[in-house]
C-alpha cells in the first residue's frame, strides 16, 4: 500500500478507463495476488459439489462408509482451506482498494496545491469536495474487478469444463448463458454511466452552494439574503433528488435483473439436469453435482454483474478525477534573473508604477479593477508587469512567490492554535509573531482569547469576528516580511479608530520596504507616499492623498467620507485657483 510520504507516480490522464488501468499497474503484485486468491476461492466453491457427487456415488449409494467418510473429510478440509483463502482474498482486495484510494487522494491534493491561486478560477469548491468525498471512494470500489472479477471469469470457465464431464449439453447452456446475461444488462450499464455523470455534476453544484452558505451565513443574514439563498438551495436539492431517483431507477433494474435473470438461468440448468437424471443419462450423484455447480455458479455470476456495476460508476468518477488532474497549473516562468536589489514594479496595462521602498496606494470606484492590477503585480494569471525592467512572467515562479506576497482580505485561514495560524512557514515560536500582531493592531485579540496565542481558531477564522479575521490575515502577511507586500483592502472591516491605528503601524512596520495597498480608505490613502487613482482600470492621476483631493473631483467623491474632509479639499482647490 502506498506510504504517506511516497510519490504517487505520474497518472495516465487520457481517460477514465486508462486511469483505472494505471491504478492497477501501480500495484501489480498485490492485484495479481488478489486475482489469484479470488480465483482459487471461487474454483474451490465449485469443487464442493464435485466432492459431494463423489461422496454420493462412491460412498452413500453403494453403502461404503469408509469411502463416505473419506470424501466427507475431503469436503470438510477443502471448506476449511477455502475459508482461509477467502480471508486472504478479502485482505488483499482491501489493500488494493486502499492503495487506489490513498494514491488518488495524494494526486488530487498535490495537484490542488500546484494549481494554487488558479484553482478557484478553474474549478468550484463543490467539485473538489465531491471528488474527495465521493469519487475517490467510487474509484477504489471499482477495483473489485481486479480480484473477484477475474476470479468470477476463471470460476465460470472451470464450472463449464466440469459440467462437460457430466453433460456437454448442460455445459453448452452454461457457457452461452452467462454472455447472454451480459448482453441483456449492457445497455443498462451504459445508461447508468450517463445518469451517474449527471448526478455527480448536480452534486458538485449543491456541495458548492453548501460551502458558500456555510462561509457567508452571517453576511447573508445581515443583508436579508438568507431566504433567497435558501430558496436556491431547495431548488438545487430538488433537482439533485430527482436525478438521484433516475440513477436509483436504473440501479434497481440492474440489481433486479442481476438477481432475477441468473436465478431463471440457473433454474433452467437445474431443470435440464433433473430431466437427464430422470432419463438415466446422468447418475444421482451427477445430478447433485449439477445442482451444486449451479449454486456455485451463482457467486461468479453475481460478481460479474457487480463488477459491471462498479466499473460503470468507477469510470464516471475516474473521468472527473482525470478532468481535474488535466487542469493546467500556473506557468513556472522563464529563467530570467530577478532584480538583485529592490526594484520598481511597472504595470503597463494600467500605467501604475510602484517605486521600491515606498508606501504606494491604489484606489478605484471598481474593486474589480484593483483586484486585476494587484493580481498582475503579484503574477496571478497573465501579466505584462516588469520588475526592474525584467518581465515578471520570465522570472521563475518560486522566486516571485518568495519575494512578492499578495495579502488578500479573504485569504484562507486554517484551523489550529492562533500562533500557528499566524506563523505560516515560520516556526510558531518565532519572536516576530508578537511584533506582527502589534503591527496589525491585533494585540487586543490575543488579550481577549483565554489562552492568548495558544487559543484554538476555527477553520476560516469562524470563531473570530470579521475585523479580527482581517487583522489576523494582515499580521500573518507582516510576519512573512516579503520584499514586496501587496495588501488588498486590509482594513475594510475595521472601525475608524482601529483603522487609523493599523494605518500608522503598518506604515511604520514596512518602513523602507515596498508596500502597496489597494483600498478606498482615506486613512490609509493619507499615509501613502503616492496614490494612483484608477478609472476603468487605468491610472488617470497620481500624487499624494491631499493633492488628489484638491485636484481630482472623482477621487474626492470616492474617498471623502465626511464633510470635514470634503470641505478641506474644497479649500485646497480654491487655494490652487
Amino acid at each position: 500500500m502506498i506510504d504517506a510520504y511516497e510519490e504517487p507516480g505520474r497518472p495516465d490522464v487520457r481517460g477514465g478507463w486508462r486511469y483505472l488501468r494505471w491504478l492497477v499497474a501501480r500495484q501489480p503484485g498485490r492485484c495479481a495476488a488478489g486475482a489469484l486468491l479470488a480465483s482459487v476461492w471461487m474454483v474451490l466453491l465449485a469443487a464442493t459439489p464435485y466432492l459431494m457427487a463423489r461422496a454420493v456415488d462412491h460412498g452413500l449409494e453403494p453403502g461404503d462408509l469408509g469411502a463416505l467418510a473419506a470424501w466427507t473429510g475431503a469436503l470438510t478440509a477443502v471448506g476449511a482451506f477455502n475459508a482461509w483463502v477467502g480471508i486472504l482474498r478479502h485482505r488483499a482486495m482491501t489493500r488494493v482498494r486502499m492503495d487506489a484510494n490513498f494514491r488518488t487522494v495524494k494526486l488530487v491534493v498535490g495537484h490542488a496545491t500546484r494549481l494554487g491561486a488558479r484553482l478557484r478560477g478553474q474549478v468550484g469548491a463543490g467539485e473538489v469536495v465531491t471528488i474527495g468525498v465521493g469519487d475517490v471512494q467510487t474509484i477504489s470500489q471499482s477495483l473489485t474487478a481486479v480480484g473477484p472479477g477475474v476470479g468470477a471469469v476463471v470460476a465460470y470457465v472451470v464450472v463449464g469444463l466440469l459440467m462437460v464431464s457430466v453433460s456437454p449439453r448442460l455445459a453448452l447452456v452454461v457457457l452461452i448463458g452467462v454472455p447472454v446475461l451480459g448482453v441483456l444488462l449492457g445497455p443498462l450499464m451504459g445508461r447508468l454511466q450517463g445518469r451517474e455523470a449527471e448526478y455527480r455534476e448536480r452534486q458538485s453544484v449543491l456541495t458548492a452552494r453548501i460551502a458558500d452558505l456555510a462561509g457567508g451565513l452571517r453576511v447573508l443574514n445581515g443583508l436579508g439574503g438568507k431566504g433567497l439563498v435558501a430558496d436556491a438551495f431547495r431548488r438545487d436539492s430538488a433537482r439533485l433528488r430527482a436525478q438521484g431517483y433516475r440513477v436509483g431507477a436504473v440501479t434497481s433494474w440492474i440489481q433486479a435483473l442481476g438477481v432475477g435473470l441468473p436465478t431463471l438461468f440457473l433454474a433452467l440448468v437445474t431443470w435440464l439436469g433433473a430431466r437427464q437424471a430422470a432419463q438415466g443419462q446422468i447418475t444421482v450423484g451427477e445430478l447433485v453435482s449439477v445442482y451444486g455447480y449451479v449454486v456455485a455458479l451463482g457467486w461468479p455470476v453475481a460478481f460479474l454483474i457487480e463488477m459491471g456495476y462498479q466499473l460503470s460508476r468507477g469510470v464516471v468518477a475516474a473521468r472527473r478525477v482525470v478532468a481535474f488532474l488535466r487542469l493546467a497549473p500556473e506557468p513556472a516562468g522563464g529563467t530570467a534573473d530577478a532584480p538583485a536589489e529592490p526594484a520598481a514594479l511597472a504595470d503597463l496595462a494600467s500605467g501604475v508604477r510602484v517605486a521600491p521602498g515606498r508606501f504606494t496606494a491604489l484606489t478605484s470606484a471598481r474593486p474589480a479593477d484593483l483586484a486585476e492590477v494587484t493580481d498582475r503585480l503579484g503574477r496571478y494569471g497573465r501579466t505584462d508587469v516588469t520588475w526592474g525592467g525584467v518581465r515578471l512572467d520570465e522570472i521563475p515562479l518560486p522566486v516571485v512567490r518568495d519575494r512578492v506576497l499578495v495579502a488578500d482580505h479573504e485569504a484562507d485561514l486554517f484551523a489550529g492554535p492562533l500562533r500557528e495560524v499566524l506563523a505560516g512557514r515560520r516556526t510558531a515560536e518565532d519572536p516576530g509573531v508578537l511584533r506582527a500582531v502589534r503591527a496589525a493592531a491585533a494585540d487586543d485579540i490575543v488579550r481577549a482569547l483565554p489562552d492568548g496565542l495558544d487559543a484554538p481558531v476555527d477553520a476560516q477564522g469562524r470563531s473570530l469576528s470579521g475585523g479580527q479575521r482581517q487583522r489576523v490575515r494582515l499580521a500573518r502577511a507582516l510576519l512573512a516580511d516579503p520584499e514586496v507586500l501587496l495588501a488588498v483592502e486590509p482594513t475594510s472591516a475595521l472601525d475608524a479608530h482601529t483603522e487609523a491605528l493599523v494605518a500608522d503601524r503598518l506604515r511604520a512596520a514596512r518602513a523602507g520596504r515596498t508596500t502597496v495597498v489597494a483600498c478606498t480608505s482615506p486613512l490609509l490613502l493619507d499615509r501613502a507616499d503616492v496614490v494612483h487613482y484608477l478609472v476603468d482600470g487605468k491610472a488617470v492621476a497620481s500624487g499624494t492623498h491631499r493633492g488628489l483631493l484638491g485636484a481630482e473631483p472623482g477621487y474626492r467623491a470616492l474617498v471623502a467620507r465626511d464633510t470635514g474632509e470634503a470641505d478641506e479639499a474644497d479649500e485646497a482647490e480654491e487655494a490652487l485657483r
